[in-house]
């Protein structure tokens, strides 16, 4: 549990500060080019889900997105507690991963009504909605966590 709660903070502080630098340095709307053609760094304003998912939600309903994001943490919470006792480094490498991420998007959500996203990745006429750390986070412990629920083993009747 100890490292699930240490790395959970690690990437709930890099979310929060490059969130903080993204508010102080970039325009709203503005791109500014990393990698021509490919990646800028844009902020924008996510009211909805993860890309971008419900952000056309009327402001008046945004609660439920909150709401929805709760939801998936005592979800979340359960899994852990199953997963945690045997589940071994990767399980609990996922779990702090995902509760990091989920934790510094509902502080945004709390501060501004909305997630601070500012990666932008695009190529030709496809674009990837912008995103941000805790978002990678929550991705990479998805991932994680679905790798290690297939490779587990079976268990016997």
């Amino acid at each position: 549990m100890r490292l699930v709660v240490a790395l959970g903070g690690i990437v709930l502080v890099l979310d929060q500060a490059a969130k903080w630098l993204a508010l102080r340095r970039l325009g709203p709307g503005i791109p500014v080019s990393m990698v021509d053609g490919f990646f800028s760094l844009t902020l924008v304003m996510n009211p909805g889900m993860a890309f971008g998912m419900l952000g056309t939600v009327p402001p008046g309903w945004r609660w439920i997105v909150a709401l929805l994001s709760i939801g998936a943490l005592a979800v979340l919470a359960t899994l852990a507690t199953r997963l945690l006792p045997e589940g071994g480094l990767v399980a609990a490498v996922a779990i702090g991963m995902i509760f990091g991420g989920a934790v510094g998007n509902l502080i945004d959500r709390a501060r501004f009504g909305a997630v601070v996203d500012f990666l932008d990745f695009y190529w030709r006429g496809w674009h990837w909605p912008a995103f941000n750390v805790a978002d990678s986070a929550i991705s990479v412990g998805v991932a994680l966590l679905a790798l290690r629920m297939l490779r587990a083993p079976t268990p016997r009747a």
